[in-house]
């Protein structure tokens, strides 16, 4: 009796602690034709949208982190398979080309936490002579953090029939201004089920920035 009243003291003590883990929910997502930016194969009945996270208003209901803060872009992507056959992601590659022509693959679990850790330097302030030893970041990668890039990252192998998959890839934009203006997302390396390789897909990201919801009529 006495170990079984221990036992549900340490459970009372330890569940708030446990109740306050973080938790990562993925935003719902939609057919891929209904985002403004968004691209369609309509004889291999694919879809394809991006979704940029790039506003404080957009990334609060889903990020506690700032990753606009840290240089990066989170983007929603989107595959929406209308046809009777699976589409293989195995060999999927993802580039953001930005308008002058630079190339960003999106970044690795490690490569998010490294750019999260990283403490910058103000080159404001003067560095004193003799220069210092450089002297380990206090700063870590939050608890939090690690399982919002965990949970988001796009993982799918696969698009079933009739399914839409959807999750996040993060670019490392630091350093560039207006990174989504002329640029554009490109998608290959997809196969049907026969194995044969799909058409590429590009996708401007001027359809996200131009896009105005329809505003309601007003009687």
């Amino acid at each position: 009796m006495k170990k079984l009243i221990a036992m549900l003291c340490i459970w009372l003590v330890a569940s708030p602690v446990m109740a306050k883990d973080p938790v990562f929910t993925m935003p719902r997502a939609f057919h891929a034709k209904t985002y403004p930016a968004h691209e369609a194969h309509e004889n291999e009945k694919l879809a394809i949208a991006v979704d940029p996270y790039d506003t404080a208003d957009k990334t609060a209901g889903v990020f506690g982190t700032d990753f606009r803060q840290e240089g990066l872009l989170p983007i929603l992507l989107v595959f929406s398979n209308d046809g009777n056959q699976a589409v293989s992601l195995a060999d999927m590659k993802v580039v953001l080309v930005t308008r002058n022509r630079t190339k960003i693959t999106p970044s690795s679990n490690e490569d998010v936490f490294r750019r999260i850790a990283h403490k910058r330097e103000d080159r404001n302030v003067p560095i004193p002579l003799p220069i210092p030893l450089p002297k380990k970041s206090k700063r870590q990668v939050s608890k939090e953090a690690e399982i919002e890039v965990e949970g988001a990252q796009f993982m799918a192998r696969a698009v079933e029939p009739k399914a839409t998959r959807h999750g996040f890839l993060f670019f490392n934009v630091q350093g560039i201004n207006n990174p989504m203006a002329g640029a554009n997302l490109v998608i290959t390396g997809l196969a049907d089920g026969d194995g044969n390789e799909l058409f590429y897909f590009e996708i401007p990201l001027e359809k996200y920035l131009s896009y105005q919801p329809l505003k309601p009529r007003t009687n």
